[in-house]
């Protein structure tokens, strides 16, 4: 039995086509304006062509994963409304399709879309930041080293912690080193080191100036070396704390860092929970738009088309609201981050009920 019928199948193409041909129009307009922001800096390092194109290639599913569900939507609106304004829709549901009936390529094309997203936003997309975030570094930014900030702490193990006070990426140098042995309450041993270097070859760290401190309950000892080579459980990246660095990381890869950051004492990971949770959120959000689309611009009113549009921008502005304030909510405050995001969702999910009872009825 065919479950695609005609029907269907004019629908979804209408939907499709209309998503692609917005997403490449709006993929053209962001490489134009990123390149002429860019260009100077691209002639001025001779960044190669080839290296080029390849950057586009990784910047175009960055920028529309970012709008991806909102342009679900306004792809949605604009070919239902031009359904509706040339009396299709009135044909289709007088002929004896149900609402709900009729609603069905619009849950087969969003489905189709939600998948997509899922898969790109999992593993596709972050790997493309990868890339793109590398080129940037490279040929855009103007700094030669990251700075992690200052009184950076990280835990290398249950017992062990770690201070620098400042490290540079490009000659992985550190200033004012201490690593805390701890057994309970108690500070076992304290080394202070003036300087610390890694070295990639051998992957151990060298210390200059080191006094360490040794407590046994019964007395303490201190011990002066000028020099001292030792092999610590981490690496100069794993000093990095910007948070960017979650956009370049599959969903595999980023459990893992949260894992590895939980067990060194992280005090705040929200930003990478949210960053994980948005990822499967995202795609869902895209279904429910296009419910809410397909409800609203399945009427013919007068204003036609451009009122639906601006209807559809206010909405997605609400959207995008609702999404910053959870988020932000959860990043500098204590909200869950899985209910931050999926607060947005969770609304707009109550919304397109509505909407779809009010047409059935």
């Amino acid at each position: 039995m065919n479950l695609i019928k005609k029907l269907d199948w004019y629908i979804i193409k209408k939907f499709l086509s209309t998503f692609f041909f917005a997403i490449m129009i709006l993929a053209v307009i962001s490489c134009v304006i990123d390149y002429s922001e860019k260009v100077d800096n691209i002639v001025q390092k001779k960044a190669p062509l080839l290296v080029v194109l390849n950057y586009y290639k990784n910047f175009v599913p960055h920028i529309t994963a970012l709008l991806f569900p909102l342009f679900i939507f306004i792809a949605t609106i604009f070919f239902t409304s031009k359904l509706a304004y040339k009396s299709e829709i009135i044909a289709m549901l007088s002929s004896g399709v149900s609402f709900q009936r009729f609603l069905r390529p619009y849950m087969i094309g969003g489905g189709f879309l939600c998948v997509i997203s899922l898969l790109a936003n999992h593993w596709v997309i972050p790997i493309a930041n990868k890339q793109r975030v590398a080129f940037e570094d490279k040929y855009i930014n103007d700094a030669m080293f990251v700075q992690p900030g200052e009184n950076v702490h990280l835990a290398i193990s249950k017992e062990t912690y770690i201070y620098i006070q400042s490290f540079n990426f490009s000659n992985a140098v550190g200033n004012h080193f201490t690593a805390e042995k701890m057994k309970g309450t108690l500070l076992q041993e304290k080394l202070m080191g003036d300087m610390i270097n890694y070295d990639s070859i051998k992957k151990t760290w060298h210390l200059h100036g080191v006094v360490i401190r040794r407590n046994d309950t019964l007395k303490e000892t201190l011990t002066n070396i000028t020099d001292l080579e030792i092999n610590y459980p981490f690496k100069p990246e794993d000093l990095n704390r910007n948070e960017a660095l979650k956009e370049a990381l599959t969903t595999p890869q980023l459990r893992s860092f949260i894992s590895t950051e939980q067990l060194r004492g992280r005090e705040n990971l929200n930003p990478f929970y949210v960053e994980e949770y948005r990822r499967t959120a995202q795609p869902f959000a895209g279904l429910i738009l296009t419910i809410i689309g397909a409800c609203i611009a399945c009427r013919k009113i007068r204003g036609g088309s451009g009122f639906h549009l601006a209807l559809g921008i206010a909405i997605s502005a609400v959207y995008i609201m609702f999404g910053q304030f959870s988020t932000t909510l959860s990043t500098k405050s204590n909200l869950n981050p899985l209910i931050a995001v999926w607060i947005p969702n969770i609304i707009f999910a109550g919304v397109a009920y509505m909407l779809y009872r009010k047409e059935v009825k």
